[in-house]
Parts: structure tokens; sequence; C-alpha cells
């Protein structure tokens, strides 16, 4: 193939076949078809909701700033305290790091994750290569991304729950109870593993030996390899203090991102019901967990709009008005904070950067 495209070593006489060519001129009409029903369905859009963004406009022009000023503080303290998460996790692996530097990973990483395409790919890598910058090891440099994952999803998942039960929903206390012991089992397992890691690498040599079996090898071949990530697992030691502090701060990024929306919807003068704004949340978030469009847009907004609307009882007009502050503030300020924070610290190469990026992503496909 030329740089221009055109097909060259083949005889003038034998024309290349366009199998490719043919099917996709036969489902060119499939395109079209779609343009025109995006296109309709954006000016139905239009039409219903006008009437709508001119009230949210009004309810915009009649702001609250003090309640703004709230919006703004509420989620500068959730930023912190998911950062405050990220340090106890870090800690326990080892790894003394101050808020300052954990709170400017968070907002670098939050920054590329709701601003880029992939951007949850490459603000799990930055947090990998700066905490590996930091003295985490490898396995401790994953298990803190594992284990703040967990925990923030973990943590929705019951803010869902606590709306349906406050509205009235069939979810039991038994799902709630459940939910909870989860965790504690998910934290004790974890803890007793890194503590007494002779019972895990018992079980592992067992496993590695027979499959070592079935590949026709020695049957410790590749058990350095275990005991060296035993070996650091060893050092993660998540003490009931730790465990205490991360479920503490753990719980004020989630609520303190609620009291942000809750901040964002007096802002504009409506009057939301708490478990009407836990769910609403609770879905926006689930929602915007899935990477079609950087920080979700459209589809996450107008998840909390349909949320705001039916769950917490608010007129139309100020749900168009209180999600378009609270992402005024989740999302474009604290992208356009994150950037900021990247630029200043993080911009300039390392001479170790491609050596960590490599091994994220040999870690990352394992």
């Amino acid at each position: 193939m030329s740089a221009n495209g055109e097909t060259v070593g083949r005889p003038p006489s034998q024309p290349p076949p366009q199998p490719a060519t043919r099917r996709r001129g036969r489902f060119r009409w499939v395109k079209w078809v779609l343009g025109v029903a995006l296109a309709a369905l954006l000016i139905a859009e239009g039409f219903y909701l006008w009437p709508r963004l001119h009230e949210s406009w009004q309810s915009l022009t009649e702001i609250h700033w003090g309640w703004l000023a709230a919006g703004v503080w509420f989620q500068a303290l959730s930023m912190s305290g998911f950062g405050r998460v990220q340090k106890q996790l870090l800690r326990a692996g080892g790894v003394d790091v101050g808020q300052r530097k954990s709170v400017a990973v968070v907002y670098g990483a939050t920054a590329m994750s709701v601003t880029l395409p992939a951007g949850q790919v490459f603000s799990t890598a930055f947090t990998y290569r700066q905490t590996r910058r930091w003295g985490a090891s490898p396995i401790v440099a994953s298990w803190q991304l594992v284990i703040s994952g967990v925990i923030a999803t973990v943590g929705l998942a019951l803010l869902g729950v606590g709306g349906a039960l406050l509205v009235g929903n069939r979810v039991g206390p038994l799902k709630l109870i459940l939910s909870l012991a989860g965790v504690i089992a998910l934290v004790w397992v974890g803890n007793y593993v890194s503590t007494n890691p002779g019972s895990l690498e018992s079980v592992l040599r067992r496993v590695l030996a027979g499959v070592n079996r079935l590949r026709k090898r020695e049957a410790d071949h590749g058990m350095d390899k275990v005991e060296e990530i035993l070996g650091q697992l060893e050092s993660v030691d998540l003490g009931t203090r730790d465990g205490v502090l991360v479920g503490f701060w753990a719980i004020v990024h989630r609520f303190a991102d609620v009291a942000c929306l809750g901040a964002a919807c007096y802002a504009v003068g409506a009057d939301p019901k708490l478990s009407g704004l836990l769910l609403a949340f609770a879905a926006g978030k689930a929602v915007g967990s899935i990477p079609f469009a950087p920080g979700g847009i459209v589809y996450v907004d107008a998840t909390l709009i349909y949320g705001l609307t039916v769950a917490a009882g608010l007129p139309a007009a100020q749900a168009v008005a209180g999600a378009f502050v609270y992402r005024l503030i989740s999302f474009i300020l604290v992208a356009i904070i994150g950037w900021i924070v990247f630029a200043f610290l993080f911009r300039t190469p390392q001479a170790d950067d491609a050596e960590f990026e490599k091994e994220f992503e040999q870690r990352r496909t394992v």
C-alpha cells in the first residue's frame, strides 16, 4: 500500500477485490437513518426543554451565592476526603505521603478521568506512577488502587440503598447489613492475608503445583515470583486505626459530594428530598462510570435531571438548574483545578516515567 492509498505490486489486469467497500456501501443508509433520527431527537428535545430552560435561566440569574460557595466547599472536602483515603491506604503499605501531595494526585487524576478519552486508564496509570515514585512497591501501588476503587463503589451502593430505604422501597435491612458485612469481611481478609502470609503461601504452593503438573513443569516453577509478591504483601498492614480512618474518610468523600449536589439545588431555590437526592446522586455516579464520553457529558446530566425531578420532587426547571450548578462545580471546576495542579506539579517528565508506564501496562494485562 503506497502513501496515497493505492495498491502496488499487482498487475493492472487483476484489479484488487473490494468486498469491504461494497459492504460499507451497502450499510451506508444506516448512518443516514441514525443521523436523521438523532437530529429529530435533538430538535424534539429542544422544543420540549425550551420553556424549562428559560425558567432554569431565570433560576440561575437569581442564584444564592452563599449556597454556591457552600457547594464549592463541600466539593473540596470531598476531594480532600478521597486524598485521605489514598493516604491511609498507602500508610498501611509503609508509604508515608503528605496530604497535599495525595490531594494533588487526586485532582490531577480526576482531571484526566473526566476530560480525556479513555480517561480512566490515563488517570489510573498516573496515580500508579506517582505512588511508585513515593516509594510504594508495585504490589502496594496496585493494592491501593484496587481497594480505593472497591471502597468508592461500595460507598456508592450504600448511598443508593440508603436512599431506597428512606423512600420506602422494598430494600430490606438485610441487604444493607449484608453490604456492610461484605465490606468488613473484605477488610478483614485483606488484613489477615497481609499479616499471615504463610497461610496463603501454602495454598498458593498447592495451586501452583497443580498448574505446573498440567503444564508438565517442575512443581515449584514460578514459586520465587509468588514469594516475592507475598513478601511485598506482608508490608501491607491495614490495622484497626487505619481501617477506621479509611472508612471515615470514605464516608466524608461520598457525603460531601452529596452535600455539594444538595447545595447546588438550594442555590437555585429548590428544596429537594433527602431520599431523592441520594438516589439521583447514586444514579448519576453509576451512569458516569460508563466511559461513553469524557465526564459522562450529556447522559450523566440527563440522569441527574431525571433523578432530581422524579425522586427528589423538584420542578423540571429547578432540576435542570441544580444539575447545571452541580456539574459546574464537580466537573468543570474540578477539571480546571486538576489541570492547573498537573501543569505546575506533574508536567515535567521524569527519568523513570517510561519504566513505570511499562510496569503498569504489564500489571494491567496480567
